[in-house]
């Protein structure tokens, strides 16, 4: 009589078949493997944030007006880091992750064609829609005159080379959903070094190179952000990534398949850009330009945590997704509650070390006391709060790669209800910035702990009346 070999050898030998990265993935103790994995996304994250503080250092010495300027592009400019990496990028990283978990490495390598074509295509259709409507947005949020003049000058340069963030941003989370974060931080690091003397020079001028003032910083930021494509995109040509470039029919089911995540997404980063550019239109009518630049130097460093979260983000979408795609449900839920912990600790940190010693952040970028007033009234109120936010995004992140985003969607939404709408009722009623800063405190906290309740219950693994998950 033949028998069937115990299930032990068969586990074992799928175990020896799988890719090493894959396989540390799958069985490796969570929070080693996670710290292994976050500390590279974490650097290249910092530094790829830091571009922006790089530039805002250099133009505030070209004067307030370039600060506030700089401060309405910038909600902008960083909606499409967010939609690139995190949003559409965390999509493409959860489709390339799912399918090398289920071993379908055919698929994988199919994914990156469809990933490529998406993020080109959004990247110029983005570009026509800042460049095309810039104006009159920067002058809902307050900019006016010298102010208005020095936002255009930036936003036509940064927006008329966005494609190249979305391509970049498109080769960084290909490599990303094979578990390998280093060769993307890697990369950004070098690009950022390069834009250390590149700035100043582009925006100063130096002999022969003329001064483009705040046109040279957003030049300079460009031209960093297409060696870093470069040499992404260089790392899987040479076949050492897991997945390479190859020939592919366009197929919708896999056009989906990165969108029915990414898209949602993306949903979720338009609330977070657009509670910022709200919250920057209220600070503008009720306080003016100069308040709007106190505001927007303060709620710069909100904006940083956003890639120091994705530092741990970028890990929980290619842990999450490897698992599920491995049907070790129980294992990719830990992964998540694990990863919001050790994020909501360090983005409190920063936040509580803002509250304590605002100037210290605020002095970097100019000495203008209706700015340092507005940003430290901020920072005090709202930076407590910071770890719950960082709790929420780590959150959106892990569920990008369980491909499960209706609850953070509706968190997002929750936060942008409470916000807005809280902070122009206290505006109404008090005039007061201090209501409307506390209103942005309380939306952080819903938000992160509506989030972390509903994925501890189990809502990724919960069918819903229509079958399908939550």
């Amino acid at each position: 009589m033949k028998h069937d070999p115990p299930r032990t050898i068969i586990a074992q030998s799928e175990l020896s078949e799988l890719d090493p990265r894959t396989r540390m993935l799958l069985h490796d103790p969570i929070v080693p493997t996670l710290l292994r994995m976050a500390w590279p996304n974490i650097l290249v994250m910092l530094a790829q944030a830091s571009t922006g503080l790089i530039e805002t250092w250099w133009v505030s010495h070209l004067g307030t007006a370039a600060l506030t300027g700089m401060a309405v592009v910038f909600p902008g400019f960083m909606m499409m880091q967010m939609l690139s990496a995190g949003a559409i990028g965390g999509g493409i990283s959860s489709a390339i992750a799912r399918a090398l978990g289920g071993r379908r490495h055919a698929e994988a390598e199919a994914l990156v064609m469809h990933a490529l074509v998406i993020n080109a295509g959004l990247g110029l259709g983005m570009s026509a829609l800042f460049l095309g409507f810039g104006p009159q947005l920067y002058r809902t949020m307050g900019a006016e005159g010298p102010s208005l003049q020095a936002a255009l000058l930036y936003s036509n340069v940064v927006f008329g080379g966005n494609m190249l963030v979305w391509l970049m941003n498109a080769f960084a989370s290909i490599i990303r959903g094979t578990g390998n974060m280093l060769v993307p931080s890697l990369a950004v690091l070098l690009s950022v070094v390069l834009l250390i003397p590149l700035s100043p020079l582009l925006i100063f001028g130096f002999g022969p190179i003329p001064a483009l003032g705040i046109a040279g910083g957003g030049l300079a930021v460009m031209v960093t952000t297409a060696l870093s494509a470069l040499l992404l995109a260089g790392y899987i040509w040479s076949g050492r990534c897991l997945v390479m470039f190859r020939r592919a029919r366009l197929r919708f089911d896999l056009f989906a398949d990165i969108l029915r995540v990414g898209a949602i997404a993306a949903i979720s980063t338009l609330q977070t850009s657009l509670t910022v550019a709200l919250t920057t239109a209220l600070v503008g009518a009720a306080a003016g330009a100069d308040a709007v630049a106190g505001y927007g130097t303060g709620a710069r460093l909100e904006y940083l945590l956003v890639p120091l979260t994705f530092g741990f983000g970028g890990p929980l979408v290619a842990l999450v997704g490897t698992n599920i795609g491995a049907s070790q449900p129980a294992r990719a839920l830990r992964i998540a509650l694990i990863g919001g912990g050790l994020a909501f600790v360090l983005t409190e940190a920063v936040g509580i070390t803002a509250a304590i010693w605002p100037n210290a952040w605020l002095g970097l970028f100019g000495n203008d006391v209706r700015m340092i007033e507005t940003g430290t009234h901020y920072l005090r109120i709202v930076g407590p709060a910071y770890g719950f936010f960082g709790l929420g995004l780590s959150l959106y992140f892990a569920s990008q790669g369980a491909g499960r985003l209706t609850w953070p969607l509706m968190a997002g939404l929750a936060r942008l209800l409470v916000a807005i709408c809280g902070g122009w009722i206290a505006l109404r009623l008090t005039g007061s910035l201090t209501w409307l800063f506390a209103a942005l405190t309380i939306a952080l906290v819903i938000y992160g702990v509506m989030l972390s309740a509903a994925i501890a219950s189990g809502v990724w693994f919960r069918p819903s009346r229509s079958g399908g998950a939550n």
